[in-house]
């Protein structure tokens, strides 16, 4: 007994020991091309708390609810927590791994004892008092059964790491996806802003072309105007009656997007939408020389690439310790209680072992295949992380290069339409003295719309600059202190991320 002990000892102190000896990884951290800094002016200062608040910048309390309305209803930020949770129960699963198992077995039989007793004389044993075929024994019997797979070459905890780094980045691809619905709600928002702005342009110049139609009409019929002046008029007026209509449908249109979105009743909706101002100054843009570097790694796809590598580089380490050997040991404990014609025997047993030691020898290449392939991902996972830094800063720039470049068009905008107005009206009022022509005033009023329009996409233009910017800095999300969400709430954050993985140089 003591000599199995002892090996036993030996076997288990060999096992924590040679858990130590894991294999080398590839690097969990690689450097990617990150600018020291930016080429474009910053509007928010280069400060990322200013992107926590990026939306309370506006002043509208319908923004804002629209947004947590479509986070609420998002199929995709849906998704994306259930693939946290799935990532978390996997982590719990790859750490249970390092730990031994224990499960309770308990299982009772009755049946007939299979012995019989007799003289030897050959007489029935029933009357000498023996047992008999015919007697009953129940069996009883209750145990616990435990194994253990010593840590050899670092698999099990290759794959700790990897389900750790898994889960972080399922943390940070749904923030993406809350920073993703929020851009595309905003910008659903300020199209609908835009949409109505230039039907009132076009309910404008619906009305001034059917007054000058009217008035030409009537004109024409006292003989003061030529009946080609009066068709033209007329030819104006269905002209603008039928760019009305088409920017009404386009509404509509875009205020569908924006009910499938956020889910609210279109009906609500509308109200909502009358309440609200109809439009808000957008924050004053502001110029900087530089901005930190790390401020690109706080967008949450780019920090989930980035754990992509550090996952990968785990998963190397679990492929490669594959082609080493597992020591695994059992043991268990048990207890047997028999009861028959009255007498009650209990048994206690227990075993150690066996204590196996398992050696790949043979298996075709399929270790060493899974080894390189895993290699492989981790390759791409590497070029993947480096492609999206490179795209990251491309996005922030061509926003601040955008959004800079609207702000200076927009006093060159509202210029010309004050401008075109005065044109127009001066022209306007030379045609009701007779001393401009119908053509004179049609055009007039072409270039008057075309201004007007032209300045609503500009500001159309320049909301969408301010989205992307938000949308390419991360929404304001922070990799040290964002977390998950709940099993019960998909749009709370109660934990924080397991796996920290530093910031590339």
């Amino acid at each position: 007994m003591r000599k199995l002990r002892f090996k036993l000892t030996a076997a288990v102190c060999l096992g924590i020991g040679l858990s130590g000896c894991s294999l080398m990884r590839p690097p969990t951290q690689v450097e990617a091309p990150i600018p020291a800094q930016w080429h474009a002016p910053l509007p928010h200062g280069g400060s990322l708390a200013s992107l926590a608040n990026w939306w309370s910048q506006l002043d509208d309390p319908l923004l804002v609810e629209l947004i947590a309305a479509a986070e609420a209803a998002s199929p995709n930020v849906a998704s994306a927590a259930a693939r946290v949770a799935e990532a978390r129960f996997t982590r719990v699963q790859a750490g249970a791994a390092l730990l031994p198992s224990l499960d309770g077995t308990a299982s009772a039989s009755r049946g007939p004892v299979g012995i019989s007793g007799g003289s030897s004389s050959g007489t029935n044993s029933g009357s000498s008092g023996g047992l008999s075929s015919s007697t009953p024994i129940t069996t009883l019997q209750a145990g616990l059964q435990s194994k253990w797979e010593a840590d050899l070459f670092g698999r099990l905890r290759a794959d700790r790491d990897s389900a750790e780094a898994k889960q972080s980045s399922a943390n940070a691809k749904w923030h993406d996806a809350r920073v993703a619905v929020a851009a595309e709600t905003a910008n659903a928002y300020f199209a609908e802003r835009a949409c109505q702005q230039q039907l009132r342009v076009a309910e404008a110049d619906a009305r001034s072309r059917s007054e000058t139609s009217r008035l030409t009409d009537l004109s024409a019929k006292a003989g003061f105007t030529a009946p080609a002046d009066a068709s033209l008029a007329r030819a104006s007026a269905s002209d603008a009656s039928a760019r009305l209509t088409q920017q009404r449908a386009q509404c509509a249109v875009q205020r569908k997007a924006l009910v499938a979105l956020s889910g609210i009743d279109e009906t609500t909706l509308e109200g909502k939408l009358a309440a609200a101002p109809a439009q808000r100054a957008l924050p004053a843009v502001g110029s900087i020389a530089s901005v930190p570097a790390e401020a690109i790694t706080q967008r949450p796809d780019v920090y989930a690439a980035e754990l992509g590598v550090a996952s990968a580089s785990a998963d190397v380490g679990s492929a490669e310790a594959e082609r080493y050997p597992k020591l695994t040991v059992s043991g268990s404990i048990g207890r047997s209680q028999y009861r028959v014609s009255g007498v009650h025997q209990s048994l206690e047993t227990w075993t150690v072992g066996p204590i196996s030691l398992t050696v790949p020898l043979l298996d075709g290449g399929a270790r060493k295949a899974n080894a390189d392939a895993a290699k492989a991902r981790y390759a791409e996972a590497v070029s993947l992380y480096r492609a999206n830094v490179r795209q990251a800063v491309r996005e922030v720039e061509e926003a601040l290069v955008n959004l800079d470049a609207t702000n200076a068009r927009t006093a060159d905008a509202d210029a010309a339409v004050k401008n075109y107005q005065a044109s127009f009206d001066a022209t306007q009022a030379r045609y009701s003295s007779g001393l401009a022509s119908l053509f004179e005033l049609e055009d007039s009023r072409r270039t008057l719309f075309s201004a007007q329009t032209a300045r609503v996409t500009l500001q159309r233009e320049r909301t969408e600059a301010w989205v992307a910017l938000y949308r390419s800095m991360g929404g304001g999300w922070n990799r040290q202190s964002a977390g998950a969400p709940s099993s019960s709430d998909s749009t709370s954050m109660t934990t924080t991320p397991t796996a920290k993985v530093a910031t590339s140089p």
